[in-house]
């Protein structure tokens, strides 16, 4: 037995051992995860998807805008070897015993592979953004995919990470475990869009971690639609003096479920949160947004914004919206606040006197609310600004406003 083995086989013992999250979960109890046995796998998974060959199963990276990938180092890594699977999880946290660590633990069990990219600075183009877009898709039924991603102190970057794919590529349902760790140097900067639509009968959890070292700056934007299980979980660790992170959620439910969650730590002076999410549900989709900001002792003159909201578009979808301050430091800023209920009435009205009947003006309402949210969370990106104008937000909520259909991708 190699040392690739004995490390799954030890998660497994572990999970054995501690078991699967609690039912009285905190963070987990509005929408309890499937059990465990899904995220393990098992010998009619490791058959795989159906997609051939050259349909970019895994991570695949490219380039985007006239400037190419310079200064990106990528290595894909074969998580079974074990020289691989050490270079792989070098630098990175055990999965320990928080809330969210058993999924950690599955993960360390079933991961098979993994893309571990370093964003560095280039002479002469330092301040040349990296521009980049990652496309992942699925490999097996059951998979725990790894993406691990360093910039280095001062370096710029913007990237576009997809998650969407075709039932032709891959008939089956696929129960998907994957983990991203993002560490940014002292000053790096790094735009994050990130479009995650699985397919209707798709079990899905992504626990995005990210550490920022003094003056830092991150910004992501999420888009995310509903599926039989579907756990988006952000950690944010702000460790260094002047920090900063938004995080800023578009989340589009036709009759299923999506639990979004935002973790962040502010550590330092001067450092800075902003949680903001957007809720448009209809039909019995049901959705939780949680958003839960620390600032520790000494983290003087942090400031903290949560804004959580939701809309009923039709039907009776059920929303939680759960924002959390813990501050233990007595010289902050901090705010939160959440809202649900239906469309503004006054919008509706002055949209129908400009000549719109009720389904144009809902639906003009409805996609500028989304462009906004994200447009604060990313601020004057023009990645965002050109994902926009592809059309698909809008072919998206043209979907959402037809009328749930509960098995919708």
């Amino acid at each position: 037995m190699n040392s690739s083995q004995a490390e799954r086989l030890a998660a497994r013992d572990h999970l054995r051992r501690q078991g699967w999250i609690a039912r009285r979960s905190e963070a987990f109890h509005h929408l309890p995860p499937p059990d465990l046995a899904h995220w393990l796998g098992g010998p009619a998974d490791d058959a795989g998807c159906d997609a051939p060959p050259l349909a970019g199963a895994g991570w695949t990276l490219h380039p985007l805008g006239d400037g190419g990938a310079h200064g990106v180092d990528a290595r894909w890594l074969d998580a079974l070897e074990p020289a691989q699977r050490a270079e792989l999880l070098a630098g990175l946290p055990p999965p320990g015993d928080g809330e969210a660590a058993p999924f950690a633990w599955a993960h360390r069990a079933l991961c098979r592979q993994g893309l571990r990219l370093r964003i560095a600075a280039t002479p002469g183009r330092a301040a040349a953004p990296v521009v980049l877009e990652l496309r992942h898709q699925p490999r097996q039924r059951a998979e725990a995919p790894l993406l691990v991603i360093d910039v280095d102190a001062g370096v710029h970057c913007v990237l576009l990470e997809t998650h969407e794919r075709s039932a032709s590529d891959c008939a089956h349902p696929v129960t998907q475990n994957l983990h991203s760790h993002i560490q940014l140097g002292a000053g790096a900067r790094l735009q994050h869009l990130r479009v995650v639509a699985p397919e209707a009968q798709d079990q899905i959890a992504h626990h995005l971690h990210a550490t920022l070292a003094p003056d830092a700056h991150y910004a992501q934007a999420l888009v995310a639609t509903d599926s039989a299980y579907h756990l988006q979980r952000g950690t944010l660790q702000l460790r260094g003096r002047g920090a900063r992170a938004q995080h800023a959620a578009l989340l589009l439910l036709q009759g299923q479920q999506i639990d979004h969650q935002v973790h962040s730590d502010l550590q330092a002076p001067h450092s800075a949160s902003a949680v903001e999410s957007l809720v448009l549900a209809q039909g019995s989709a049901r959705a939780v947004s949680n958003a839960y900001t620390r600032i520790a002792a000494g983290a003087d003159e942090a400031d903290v914004r949560q804004r959580l909201s939701g809309v009923p578009l039709s039907g009776q979808p059920r929303l939680t919206l759960r924002p959390h301050l813990e501050i233990l430091h007595d010289n902050v800023q901090a705010a939160h606040g959440a809202t649900w209920g239906a469309l503004p009435a006054d919008a509706l009205f002055y949209a129908r006197q400009r000549g719109l009947d009720e389904a144009s003006a809902r639906a003009l309402i409805t996609e500028g609310m989304a462009r906004a949210v994200l447009e604060r969370g990313l601020e004057d990106s023009e990645l965002l600004a050109q994902w926009l104008a592809s059309g698909w937000l809008g072919r998206r909520m043209a979907r959402q406003l037809q009328g749930p259909t509960g098995l919708t991708s």
